[in-house]
């Protein structure tokens, strides 16, 4: 768990999140987000939960059935108490967690209208253009365990992109393709910013004309162009593991005193007893 941590501030760091502007913290060191979970509990009902999209596709995917672990089902309260722990007005997330936000924004109004006045604040979802990038097999979920991610090595991207899957009918670059669902296009959507080149590609290869490796090998140059200053910046970072630890304790300190005080600010709100 410790290793897991620092891979994912190495990852922080390496793709530019800056932490003299952004705090990054480590969840489980700040005690108030389990107590602000519990109180949530009491705002919510199992069939609101149950209904939730993101987690009835996650319930499916896991193949739980009725056998839902307890702690899985409070995952959207949970998050709930991460977000408004720090009182986000804004949450970048992908498509799939609208819904999540939603059910966050639920729990605030419901708490609030039990104190009488706004203690919480709601939260706006801030989802980017392109709001859900499939795994390569073109799954709805990227994942290491499923073998359908893209790693950082520069053969490894090569390898992901030339297995993505696109259209199973464009068997001959002669072929008319299709683009929607084709996750080469997908990408390119993403991270190509020639957007004339790009819809120029696609009108070819809707007519037929063009091959999937003529634009997988497109894709391919763009992606390694955007990720090899990330592997290089998270090489650098990687070589100085003192300064990591630094960030995550400073980061950590000023949460935990952020999390608190609203945790407090709740806390009286209730009417429950506390000492801080």
């Amino acid at each position: 768990m410790r290793r897991n941590v620092l891979e994912v501030a190495l990852d922080y760091l390496a793709v530019g999140i800056d932490p003299e502007k952004s705090t990054i913290c480590v969840q489980s060191a700040l005690q108030a987000l389990a107590e602000l979970t519990m109180l949530y509990l009491n705002f919510v009902t199992v069939a609101r939960l149950e209904r939730n999209p993101t987690i009835k596709d996650e319930i499916r995917a896991r193949g739980f059935g009725r056998d839902i672990p307890a702690g899985f089902l409070c995952y959207p309260v949970a998050q709930a108490a991460d977000i408004t722990a720090f009182k986000a007005t804004v949450v970048p997330v992908g498509e799939d967690q609208a819904p999540l936000i939603e059910q966050t924004n639920e729990i605030v109004r419901r708490i609030n209208n039990q104190i009488g006045h706004n203690v919480l604040v709601e939260a706006e979802a801030l989802i980017p253009r392109v709001g859900r990038l499939p795994g390569i097999d073109g799954k709805a979920k990227m994942s290491k365990s499923q073998g359908n991610a893209i790693l950082l090595e520069p053969e490894a991207i090569r390898e992901a992109v030339h297995r993505m899957y696109t259209d199973p009918n464009h068997i001959r670059a002669s072929d008319p393709g299709t683009v929607e669902g084709n996750v080469v296009f997908t990408y390119l959507d993403a991270f190509d910013e020639n957007e004339a080149d790009l819809a120029e590609l696609k009108t070819r290869y809707r007519r037929g004309g063009l091959g999937d490796m003529t634009v997988k090998r497109r894709l391919e140059a763009i992606l390694q162009g955007l990720l090899a200053p990330i592997r290089e910046r998270r090489a650098a970072y990687a070589g100085k593991p003192g300064y990591v630890l630094d960030v995550l304790q400073e980061g950590t300190k000023k949460a935990r005193a952020v999390t608190q005080s609203t945790l407090v600010e709740l806390r009286s709100g209730l009417g429950l007893f506390t000492l801080d």
